[in-house]
């Protein structure tokens, strides 16, 4: 495969929504996820009343690529290999001392099938986008109350919290104003979502009249897609896609077959019944990859047209594009911004000394960095005292290089490029740091690790 890559090269251009296109303060939006899954566990499940409350610096717990061990009560960190890099028992971090007696040098024992990205177990849960990563910080909470109150040692809140997240989530919840997600959204739109770029709308007006097919692939439903686009892109949103599928159920929409997952009309954001095949542009419910790519061939006139799609979750939209239907893929990762100070827009008024006050309190900008778990891209080995250090990448770093073909930390990075740009792909033979665009993350570049690395 060629070392290089071009969005001109491509003949359509997928997006996911939440994260991708759509940003989000996530600030409010963590806070917010967090209220409203522990507001249910308090209320409809008995749990205890201090979940309700955080601290500020609790968000710094909160970190993509985190790896809950549902039984143990124990979230890691883990290397490449598939050994355990950091720990914790809820929130409480673990020593290099605890995590090598509990898990030793050795690959975990779920490894196997989380790096296969099997996607439900009852034994562990992936946290890899916004969504759900507050629920991290929650679910090692109840851990601790758990200790607290009962001495546990086998954890079985796990069901509760996926009845928190269905409750809060489910399909219907934001026609029927339930839940606490989407009602304070709705009444909130500009606390939460940051307004699509000029830049991103421009650009998403050239592809279009440079030929390109523009595709909306979500797994949020109608309703919300509808809310989130009329507020950051406008009204005329649907003009800038071709087609437009919601409650995607992704990444099924790519793993499953047109009879397991058909696609379906809607009538007033209502499913109607099942479609055997796609035959126009337009927009839909659930679906498949497959049949897409079949309405995809007949509007582009190609037997073989090239699809690239953009999205944040690896295992939702980036592992499974590229691993079903083989796919170019761009992963929009805002962890390549944590080299950077990010000042909040509300605060980009305020006096420089406010700001360089900003710089010590990372909490307002939780997931860039994290204290407790450190780089999302390389950390070093657990040794026992006075032994050798060494640094090795990240599970989720060897995801990135394996299964995307570049990663960006936004839409706008690449809004003002030449179509024909080329970019560095990422490739089994090319340096570990080649695919990431504009600048690779200074924690893998050699000599920066003093820096990065406490």
């Amino acid at each position: 495969m060629q070392q290089q890559f071009s969005l001109a090269d491509c003949d359509v251009m997928g997006f996911d929504l939440d994260h991708t296109l759509c940003r989000y303060h996530l600030p409010q939006s963590a806070r917010l996820i967090y209220d409203s899954f522990a507001q249910y566990l308090v209320t409809e499940k008995g749990y205890d009343k201090d979940l309700l409350t955080i601290a500020p610096d609790n968000l710094d717990f909160c970190c993509k690529g985190l790896v809950l061990d549902i039984e143990e009560g124990n979230f890691l960190k883990l290397a490449e290999d598939g050994t355990v890099l950091r720990a914790s028992h809820g929130t409480k971090a673990m020593t290099s001392e605890e995590i090598l007696e509990t898990y030793g040098r050795r690959e975990w024992k779920h490894f196997n099938t989380v790096s296969g990205m099997v996607s439900r177990s009852a034994k562990y849960y992936l946290y890899d986008n916004y969504f759900d990563l507050p629920g991290a910080l929650l679910c090692a909470r109840v851990v601790d109350t758990l200790d607290q109150h009962d001495g546990q040692k086998k954890y079985d809140f796990w069901k509760d919290m996926v009845a928190a997240i269905q409750h809060n989530y489910k399909i219907s919840a934001f026609k029927e104003d339930c839940g606490m997600y989407f009602p304070e959204v709705k009444n909130h739109p500009d606390k939460y979502l940051q307004r699509c770029p000029e830049s991103v709308k421009k650009w998403l007006k050239q592809l279009k009249s440079a030929g390109k097919l523009l595709l909306l692939i979500t797994s949020s439903h109608s309703d919300y897609c509808r809310l989130l686009c009329e507020h950051i892109i406008g009204n005329d949103f649907e003009e800038y896609f071709d087609v437009v599928i919601t409650n995607a159920l992704k990444p099924g929409f790519f793993s499953h077959t047109p009879n397991q997952r058909p696609f379906r009309t809607l009538e007033n954001d209502e499913e109607q019944e099942a479609l055997l095949s796609l035959d126009k542009p337009g927009w839909y419910s659930q679906g498949n990859a497959i049949q897409l790519y079949e309405l995809l061939k007949k509007m582009t006139g190609k037997v073989d047209p090239k699809v690239v799609y953009f999205g944040d979750s690896m295992h939702s939209d980036i592992f499974p594009a590229r691993h079903y239907s083989n796919w170019e893929t761009v992963f929009i990762l805002e962890e390549l911004l944590g080299d950077e100070v990010m000042v909040p827009a509300e605060t980009e008024a305020e006096p420089l000394e406010k700001k360089g006050k900003y710089e010590e309190d990372q909490p307002k900008a939780p997931y860039f960095v994290s204290k407790q778990w450190g780089s999302f891209f390389v950390d070093r080995l657990p040794v026992l005292e006075n032994a050798e250090e060494t640094l090795v990448h990240t599970w989720s770093c060897r995801c990135i290089s394996t299964y995307s073909t570049i990663a960006i930390p936004s839409l706008e990075a690449i809004a003002d490029l030449p179509l024909d740009y080329r970019f560095t792909r990422f490739s089994s033979n090319s340096s570990a740091t080649a695919g990431y665009y504009p600048s690779p993350p200074r924690a893998l570049l050699p000599n920066e690790e003093s820096v990065t690395m406490k």
